[in-house]
């Protein structure tokens, strides 16, 4: 989808479908990668299973290589968190990391919809994991996430060298 393909990483809550909704807000090309890509499967193997487990979230990596294949767009953002980003990350121009401090990440949480990941109590205990340890995120530029949503997205079209659409 794009000559340019960026992977935009982070723990739940970090704020990656809001920075890509803020990106596709301000006309830039975005692949939801939780919505469009991901399903339960084995990390390594991509093969489905059944029941939904954090570390059965994964994405298409079929599908990933064909969206990353078409360069119609200058630059395509790939957003969200998967298991097996080791299968497809060297497919990307530069990976971001959304990074929060904890307490940042504790009121996300508390505000989290109940309907929404991160949400229940078995759930919390995965995200809060999933940041003490960093299992699961792939290596990759740090970005600030505790900034307001606009600086935020300011610092990564900078560091990739694009103006904002808006």
């Amino acid at each position: 989808m794009g000559t340019r393909n960026y992977l935009l990483e982070g723990v739940s809550c970090a704020g990656k479908t809001t920075v890509a909704i803020e990106l596709q807000q301000r006309g830039h090309d975005v692949v939801h990668g939780d919505r469009e890509l991901a399903y339960q499967g084995d990390p390594v193997t991509g093969e489905p299973r059944s029941g939904a487990r954090h570390e059965h979230h994964v994405w298409d990596v079929d599908r990933v290589r064909e969206l990353v294949a078409d360069d119609t767009a200058p630059v395509t953002w790939f957003c969200g968190g998967s298991r097996n980003h080791a299968r497809f990350v060297d497919l990307f121009d530069e990976v971001f990391v959304l990074e929060l401090d904890r307490a940042t990440l504790l009121q996300r949480l508390d505000a989290r919809p109940s309907d929404e990941y991160g949400a229940s109590p078995a759930e919390r205990e995965v995200v809060l994991r999933t940041y003490d340890t960093r299992a699961d995120l792939p290596a990759g530029t740090p970005v600030d996430a505790t900034r307001p949503l606009d600086e935020v997205v300011d610092d990564l079209l900078r560091r990739t060298g694009q103006a904002s659409a808006k």
